[in-house]
């Protein structure tokens, strides 16, 4: 766990680098959109207030590998798996090449699954690394719930065609499986861990 746990920040960092820009992106296309589309016109304030929820979750990550020893710098320049770059390019597609209410699948996994306070405990342990080592996680075990049911409530009340609740469908199932993908990978690459 003690070698597989920074790892686990790196890779998770070369995913969150990506979701404000990823929702800025969504937040651009769904404005271009909204005078003709309805669910574009109500994804655009969702996105907006998510964005300013989710700013500067990149750098919590790298304050927690810095409480690691770890240096910033050389974290910045190493370069994230390819499967990490495919989970999130291809959010990019789907924003502009079908509709960017698609990036909510993917949002469905990252805000949906939020860590048990009993897991980040349990990894403390099996780390011995410091608490302060654990404050993004510690702090999505608080925060995501919330974001869940905004998530929820948003999709709820979004007036979707078949094809568009497909899509976004999809795109969690997609996002689940590539995640895990990713997760397998960075297992693979500890076999004591695996």
């Amino acid at each position: 766990m003690r070698e597989l746990y920074p790892e686990y920040l790196f890779t998770s960092h070369g995913v969150i680098r990506a979701s404000v820009p990823l929702m800025e992106t969504a937040l651009e296309r769904a404005r271009a959109l909204a005078d003709s589309d309805p669910v574009a016109a109500l994804l655009a304030p969702y996105l907006e207030e998510h964005i300013d929820e989710e700013r500067d979750h990149d750098e919590w990550l790298l304050d927690d590998l810095e409480v690691l020893g770890r240096d910033r710098d050389e974290i910045m320049a190493r370069v994230p798996s390819p499967t990490v770059a495919g989970l999130v390019g291809a959010q990019y597609y789907w924003i502009f090449h079908y509709h960017p209410a698609v990036l909510l699948g993917y949002i469905s996994l990252l805000e949906g699954y939020p860590p048990s306070t009993e897991l980040i405990e349990r990894l403390i342990l099996a780390s011995g690394y410091p608490r302060e080592s654990f404050h993004t996680m510690i702090a999505h075990a608080e925060l995501d719930p919330g974001h869940r049911d905004e998530l929820n409530e948003l999709l709820d009340s979004l007036p979707l065609t078949p094809e568009l609740s497909g899509a976004i469908g999809l795109n969690a199932m997609w996002s689940v499986a590539t995640f895990t993908r990713v997760i397998d990978e960075l297992l693979e690459s500890f076999p004591a861990a695996a």
